[in-house]
């Protein structure tokens, strides 16, 4: 079974954190009104900018990982986001309660909910609000092995982001190749 590659949108794929009006080099901008935005919000369309060769990434690496939507958008990724990327529907967390802030010990509040739904599954999880308390939780709680790999959402995913993908998945037994680099347990290069 392959290991799970649980995928944020909102850091990773949107880097909306990125300096207001202008949008970062290979990007795109969408403007999108998923449900479940206030009247208000609804009013104005919300700014998502997109990397189109993304998908092409994510979509290699769907040879070596399940691709799962681990983000607030739930099944809407795919309505919204994937079409833009050239993704197939994917799998998508149904999170029980949608709500910001931190969860038991410090974690941030999507991690128990990835664990529950990983069960003993490896997984390499891609989110911009990952901090070292929830690696520490993740490695006293889960398992398997996994990857927690912080993206900079001023940034979105780099390659450097992909390579460590690939190199992880294949220390799992998968076929993926990297440029010859080595990571670390956090997805740091060695």
């Amino acid at each position: 079974m392959k290991p799970l590659l649980l995928i944020d949108v909102d850091g990773p794929l949107n880097p909306y954190a990125a300096q207001p009006q202008r949008r970062p080099p290979g990007y795109s901008t969408h403007r999108m009104r998923p449900t479940g935005w206030t009247e208000k919000e609804r009013a104005k369309p919300l700014r998502v900018w997109l990397n189109h060769g993304h998908g092409a990434e994510l979509l290699a690496l769907a040879d070596v990982y399940e691709l799962v939507w681990a983000t607030t958008w739930k099944d809407e990724a795919n309505d919204w986001i994937g079409p833009h990327l050239g993704l197939p529907r994917l799998p998508f967390i149904d999170w029980p309660v949608m709500h910001g802030g931190r969860a038991p010990r410090g974690t941030f509040w999507k991690t128990q909910y990835i664990l529950e739904y990983a069960g003993e599954r490896p997984f390499a999880w891609i989110d911009d609000d990952i901090t070292a308390m929830d690696r520490e939780y993740v490695d006293q709680r889960h398992p398997a092995r996994t990857l927690l790999l912080h993206i900079d959402e001023r940034v979105g995913l780099v390659r450097e982001d992909f390579d460590a993908l690939a190199v992880w998945a294949a220390r799992q037994g998968g076929r993926a190749h990297a440029a010859g680099r080595v990571f670390d347990h956090a997805g740091a290069a060695t």
